[in-house]
Order: structure tokens, then sequence, then C-alpha cells
């Protein structure tokens, strides 16, 4: 079986299909790719379907060799990649030559590169999903982001190499967005009228401490009006929740799955991807919208996904 040899991991590379969906009420989170978009993309322009698991790396990509050669595509941030020396652009296939080597260095955008491979990366699926779940240690290579030395296995691949790329007007519908749309939580109204004006009119910067669990948020405080209890609920993934203190915090793909924090809005469906690409430091506002819009918004990206025209040879 073809292989990719890890000789370099970068800061923190993990397995990543779309997640596992549906396991909430058992206390497991869905995990995935932070960027699903890009992920699918990437599967896209290889050849494979959409959920085919590949590399999510974060902040800096790493070394990896093909021992057997592989048809591979890069998508999401621009970590400045090569392949023996020559420039590896985002959202085009490319071949690797058996014994080729791909290097990747530190962001120049967002957060997140991925690495697509036809045929897909082969791991043992944890409850239906490839995707790793470092925090439980569950899924991707033995539930653990990758380590010098590593070997991944590949399909096998059975289509011959046709460059593609993504159209550029859908890369730029599709670009991420710093201005996060959402509609209101379900204890939106525990916020007074003057607490969400200054939500939604002042800028939040990306704690350091942010990771696949959350995104910890610093700007106004917005603390709910006093006295308020709750029962612990369940949580969705992009619930804007505010503990004690007042400074929110986006649940991301790895969050736990209820909380007893009151959440004054979530982030739409169609604007979660743009999560996956949030650096620390970087400073974003958030936009309401009503609901309908919300399912308007997500309606018109998954036509764009699903479009023949998404695709260029």
């Amino acid at each position: 079986m073809n292989v990719i040899e890890v000789q370099d991991p970068g800061l923190f590379t993990t397995v990543q299909d779309l997640g596992r969906e549906g396991f909430g009420p058992l206390g497991v989170s869905p995990s995935g790719a932070a960027d699903p978009i890009s992920l699918r993309l990437g599967n896209r322009l290889v050849g494979n379907l959409e959920g085919a698991a590949g590399l999510e790396m974060t902040l800096v990509g790493g070394i990896y060799r093909f021992p057997g050669g592989a048809v591979v595509a890069l998508t999401g941030s621009d970590f400045g990649a090569t392949l023996d020396g020559a420039p590896v652009h985002p959202l085009v296939s490319v071949e690797a030559r058996p014994g080729q080597t791909l290097r990747l260095g530190a962001t120049r955008s967002g957060a997140r590169c991925y690495l697509c491979v036809q045929a897909g990366i082969v791991v043992k699926p944890f409850l239906g999903s490839a995707s790793t779940h470092v925090l439980s240690g569950l899924g991707g290579l033995e539930g653990r982001p990758l380590r010098r030395g590593d070997k991944l296995s590949l399909g096998s691949a059975t289509r011959s190499f046709r460059k593609r790329t993504i159209a550029s007007q859908a890369v730029d519908c599709l670009s991420p967005r710093k201005v996060l749309r959402v509609t209101p939580g379900p204890q939106s109204d525990w916020f007074p009228e003057s607490t969400q004006r200054l939500f939604y009119g002042g800028a939040y910067r990306v704690l350091e401490e942010s990771n696949r669990m959350g995104l910890r948020l610093q700007g106004t405080p917005v603390p709910p009006r006093s006295g308020g209890q709750m029962i612990t609920e369940g949580i969705s993934l992009g619930a804007i929740q505010v503990p004690t203190g007042g400074q929110p915090i986006i649940l991301f793909v790895e969050q736990q799955t209820t909380g007893g924090y009151p959440k004054i809005a979530n982030v739409i469906s169609a604007d979660l991807s743009s999560l996956g690409q949030l650096r620390p430091r970087d400073e974003i506002r958030f936009e309401p919208i009503e609901l309908t819009t919300a399912r308007s918004l997500l309606r018109e990206q998954e036509d764009l996904l699903a479009s023949e025209d998404l695709v260029l040879e």
C-alpha cells in the first residue's frame, strides 16, 4: 500500500474528515476539519468524495515524502509549499512523483492548510469517522497529532492525473470572513439591549488560549443581567457562550456537548469554516441576521459547492 512518510509534522497536524455527527447525546463532539469547506475543495480537486480524510495543518506545515508518488492538493491558508523546491500553489491539483518531498512553512494568511491526496488517507474509523479528537485520544492516527517518522497509508488510486483548479469566482465567494454573521442564541434575552449593542458594535480579539475546542475572545465584556440561573443544556457548534466576566467564547469542533453558560448568539452554518482560519490576535466582529437569511446563505453556499462549474480542468 502506498504511504506518506512524515519527516516533520509541523506544529499541530492531525488526520481529519468531515467529523462524526449524531453522537452529541453520548457526549462525543463531532470533531472533523476546522475548515470543512477547504477539505471539501481539496477532495474535489483530487477526485475524492468530499468527506475523504486529509491532513489538517495548523500555523506551521511540515515535511511529507511520497515514496510511491501521489496526486495531491493544498487548500485553506497559504503555507508557502514547495515540491522538491518547486512552488505548489493552493487550490490546484499537483502530481507528486515517486520519492518527491512536499515542504510547508509558516502560514502566510489564515490558520490552517489542508493536504488532500487522491484516494484519501486510510486510518481505522471511530464511530464512522477518521477525524482525530485529540482531547479524548480518539480517531485519526492513534488519536494524536502526527509525529516525525509516522507513515500514513493511502487508498488505492485508480484515476490518472488531471490538473484541476477551483474557479476564481467560487474562491471569492468562499473566502473566510472576519465579520461573522450570527443568529440570536437561546439566552439572548438574558442580555439587555444596551449590552447587545456593545456586543454587536465592538470588535473582539482572538486569544492565544484558543484551540479546536473553543475560541476565546477579548473585547468589551457582555455579562448577562444579574440573577439569572440556568440548567446545563446541549450546545450547538458555533454557539457563543458568555461565562462569568463577560468575555465570549465561540464553541468549536471539539467542544463539550453540554454547558451551563448563557449563549448570546450562534455563528451561522455558512460562516463556520471561517472560524477554522482565525489566528491568535485576529480581530473579528459580529453581524446579527435573521434565521431565514441564514438558511438562504447556507443553501447558496451548498449550491456553489455542488456546482459542476466549481472545478476547472
